[in-house]
């Protein structure tokens, strides 16, 4: 069975006027796309919120915390919490994908070179097929790489064993 698993898209991650999400509602509104098939199809949606910590902009408590408020989790939705990278590393996100009988994770999100390759790799790792919806994960652009590039390589370096890798519009929840 498929399960939706949707990275760190918090308020937070609009929070860096120097930093902003490479077409971030472009990307928000293709996830909401993938949560609304899934959920026609019956299929579970799994929320991943990072905590920064004290002091960080994604610190519990604080605005950007939020998952973005076009994200609404049902009450029967997971949001799991995690304080490394790793959707998988000091939670129970695998225990929980398990219990739902997945087999094969959709998963999209934020920020593209951290948490969802971490997330591709990850689920890889614990032997769950993975299809990366290809413009349906964001960053923003870096002193040594704009976004598009980095969000090009990921799919390409994702796509080359790790995961299939399809355009948000194109995949289908079994």
């Amino acid at each position: 069975m498929d399960a939706l698993v949707v990275i760190d898209v918090q308020q937070g991650m609009w929070a860096f006027p120097d930093y902003p999400p490479h077409d971030g509602e472009g990307v928000v509104a293709r996830i909401c796309g993938l949560i609304e098939r899934a959920r026609a199809a019956g299929r579970p949606v799994f929320f991943v919120q990072h905590e920064g910590g004290p002091g960080d902009v994604l610190a519990p408590g604080g605005p950007g915390f939020a998952l973005h408020a076009d994200l609404r989790p049902r009450p029967d939705e997971p949001v799991i919490v995690k304080r490394q990278c790793s959707a998988f590393l000091g939670t129970d996100l695998d225990a929980r994908l398990k219990a739902a009988g997945a087999e094969r994770l959709v998963i999209c999100g934020m920020q593209t070179e951290f948490c969802v390759d971490t997330a591709v790799r990850g689920a890889v790792e614990r032997g769950y097929q993975v299809m990366l919806a290809a413009d349906a994960h964001t960053t923003g652009d870096t002193r040594a790489l704009k976004a598009a590039d980095i969000i090009r390589h990921h799919n390409h370096t994702l796509g080359a064993g790790f995961a299939a890798v399809k355009p948000a519009g194109e995949i289908a929840f079994g």
